[in-house]
């Protein structure tokens, strides 16, 4: 079992910057898929980013591509998504979620593991 907690979430002014964190107990990550998702009101909850366990490569969603950088602290079994240029859209609850498969794993009915969730709330 992993449990997940999302930390750093906020009001942030349109243009600024965010680092959300996803702290992870009950086993190690370094052998999991993270990923960060996100669901705004009356929407579905979609793919951000993800960072495979194997060969440490990163995926994005074309919305944030350029602007969102996931990392993963191994040391602190932590892994990150810090997101510049917030514009509203950006506006949702960020999920962190955890999976045993390898690659680029975008639904997430694939995941097995997921936090609470993180309100992130940017203004224009």
């Amino acid at each position: 079992q992993v449990q997940l907690a999302e930390s750093g979430g906020g009001l942030v002014q349109a243009g600024g910057s965010l680092r959300l964190s996803c702290a992870a107990s009950g086993r190690t990550i370094s052998s999991y898929t993270m990923g960060w998702f996100r669901q705004a009101p009356g929407k579905e909850r979609e793919f951000v980013a993800s960072r495979s366990w194997i060969g440490a490569v990163t995926y994005y969603a074309d919305s944030v591509k350029g602007r969102f950088t996931i990392s993963r602290a191994n040391a602190r079994n932590t892994v990150d998504l810090q997101m510049n240029s917030l514009a509203p859209e950006d506006t949702a609850v960020y999920y962190c979620a955890a999976t045993t498969k390898p690659g680029l794993v975008r639904g997430r009915f694939e995941y097995d593991y997921w936090g609470q969730g993180a309100q992130v709330t940017v203004s224009s």
